[in-house]
């Protein structure tokens, strides 16, 4: 049964159902109630997994003959990687980057306070990137067309936010507007304005907006990003 075959897969992957229905466009539970139930996944469905899951064999999902893997490939060919890397950075062979998701855990403040306690979605593992701490799905489109909303950035953390800022480079923010945390990606520059910085974004229908640094109280540098490109 195939959708017995896409369950073994996500075994092997240590992929959740959450996070692999989000990656495809599905339903929330409609890739649970297939596997768990043995119900028969649309056409459509399947062609979105392979375009995206592309270390999956096709012949091995819809037949059960093979391997379950198409060997030696890393990064699936359809999704769009873009790498933001300073010249101090190192990369390191192969790390397990925690996917979070932001609503669950409350917001970027309590995540960088006690990532250790919360619990990933989901896991990704990428060689030879710079050192990250985690990796979060992208709302907005203040960055557009470099980022667009459902797009994964993979970040670093910067724990002394006055003193640690590279001028010119993209970052992951939580701001404090009036007690409610608003969570953006955006290039950060130099303010005219003492005790500000200004926030820049990539799409040009946003403007520039500067904002007491003292407002800022999450800060984590963008280091990748990633896009799932599905087929429709």
């Amino acid at each position: 049964m195939v959708s017995e075959r896409v369950g073994e897969y996500m075994a092997k992957k240590g992929i959740s159902y959450y996070a692999f229905e989000n990656s495809i466009g599905a339903s929330r539970g409609s890739i649970s109630k297939a596997v768990k139930e043995g119900k028969s996944i649309g056409s459509q469905v399947l062609e979105n997994i392979l375009s995206i899951y592309t270390d999956l064999n096709p012949t091995w999902l819809l037949t059960g003959q093979g391997n379950i893997f198409v060997e030696n490939e890393l990064i699936p060919r359809n999704n769009k990687m873009e790498t933001f890397r300073l010249k101090t950075d190192s990369s390191l062979e192969i790390q397990q980057i925690p996917l979070y998701d932001i609503e669950a855990v409350a917001g970027l403040v309590p995540l960088f306070q006690d990532s250790k306690s919360q619990e990933p979605i989901d896991h990704i593992s990428i060689p030879h990137l710079p050192k990250c701490d985690g990796a979060v799905y992208v709302t907005g489109d203040s960055m557009y067309p470099l980022l667009k909303s459902g797009d994964i950035v993979l970040y670093k953390e910067i724990n002394d936010i006055r003193n640690e800022i590279f001028w010119g480079e993209m970052y992951l923010l939580s701001i404090d507007m009036s007690g409610e945390e608003y969570i953006t990606v955006k290039y950060i520059q130099k303010s005219e304005k003492e005790g500000f910085v200004k926030l820049v974004s990539q799409n040009k229908h946003h403007q520039d907006k500067d904002v007491e640094l003292s407002k800022i109280k999450a800060l984590a540098l963008v280091k990748a990003s990633i896009r799932i490109n599905a087929m429709h």
